[in-house]
């Protein structure tokens, strides 16, 4: 199924003017406006083209326009920018809640999402159809002699023991600017003190800060980081190059996040992108076909240690002002380290 794949960092869509930093955009099939679908994700375009490639095996007269950009600009390009994409797709629980809570996304009911388990739906607007665990991506190389830390008391000790061997090598999400990663973030604060006691070491040894999973996944590989923390096993278990590393997802507790798709009022085709939602959510609940539900890691894993978040107003939380603001201040203070 041929498709075109356009640069990174556009801001000039096919069809509309944008204002918001785009990453990449790929169309996939050649049908008329009334006929195309658009989609605005935070997954990276090889991530979900299998789940397209099905969707227009199914539906060959629709197209699919898919643009990627980080849950920030998501969030702009829906709230302020009122952008007309029909489907939007985010690694960012709290944001994607965000929206629904404050009326910017379309409620949908249908046989599929009636079919649902409660965890996967929210309010009849926000419906996850992805569990996808975070956790420790180590490399092989970097760890020679070393024992592979299985959980974050293990790898503070690592560190801590090797500052020589690790400074400047261990990378995680700026969450100034990851949706995604001030989500992990959070969680991992809510769970356990130890978030913050792995993260002020990590800032002891320079640490680089990231805006996405796959630009850590491939710093690993080619050697510029020795462990990259809270990066989604999805991502890494896609990558060719998983010889040179291991995933880890920690025996103390392994934060698993749920990728979710919501329909905006800004849709102007509701009826075709509830078309392309039940489609995604068929291939994957019950029993679907669709890749995107597990990852091996998740299903060879301790189901104890596994702490899925919760859908909900709960994750309102952590994006008032004051208390982002102040989450936000404790951890720079941790990880910026002069």
């Amino acid at each position: 199924m041929r498709h075109i794949i356009l640069p990174i960092l556009i801001s000039l869509s096919a069809s509309f003017a944008t204002a918001f930093e785009i990453e990449a955009r790929a169309d996939f099939g050649t049908q008329p406006e009334s006929e195309t679908i658009r989609i605005l994700s935070t997954a990276d375009i090889n991530y979900f083209t299998p789940v397209i490639e099905s969707f227009r095996a199914f539906r060959p007269d629709l197209a699919i326009e898919y643009t990627v950009a980080s849950s920030t600009e998501v969030m702009d390009a829906i709230v302020r920018e009122k952008q007309p994409f029909d489907i939007v797709i985010s690694s960012a629980m709290d944001l994607q809640t965000k929206l629904a809570n404050d009326g910017l996304a379309r409620e949908h009911i249908s046989p599929t999402t009636q079919n649902l388990p409660d965890w996967a739906v929210w309010n009849d607007m926000v419906y996850a159809f992805t569990q996808e665990p975070a956790g420790f991506v180590i490399s092989n190389a970097l760890f020679d002699g070393l024992p592979i830390p299985q959980n974050r008391q293990k790898l503070i000790t690592a560190l801590r023991q090797n500052p020589d061997r690790f400074k400047g090598r261990v990378g995680t999400y700026d969450i100034r600017k990851s949706g995604a990663g001030y989500l992990f973030a959070t969680q991992d604060a809510r769970v356990s003190d130890t978030y913050w006691r792995l993260t002020e070491v990590m800032g002891r040894l320079d640490p680089t800060l990231y805006c996405c999973a796959s630009e850590m996944i491939t710093d690993v590989v080619n050697g510029d980081l020795a462990v990259a923390y809270n990066v989604l096993a999805s991502y890494a278990e896609k990558s060719p190059h998983q010889d040179k590393f291991t995933i880890i997802l920690p025996s103390d507790f392994s934060i698993v996040m749920l990728r979710t798709m919501l329909i905006p009022e800004t849709s102007k085709k509701p009826v075709l992108a509830a078309n392309f939602l039940d489609f995604v959510l068929a291939q994957t609940y019950p029993s679907g076909v669709s890749p995107l539900l597990k990852t091996q890691s998740l299903e060879e894993a301790e189901q104890s240690t596994l702490y899925r978040i919760s859908m909900g107003p709960g994750l309102l939380v952590y994006l008032d002002y004051f208390k982002k603001k102040n989450f936000i201040a404790e951890w720079e203070n941790a990880i910026v380290q002069d």
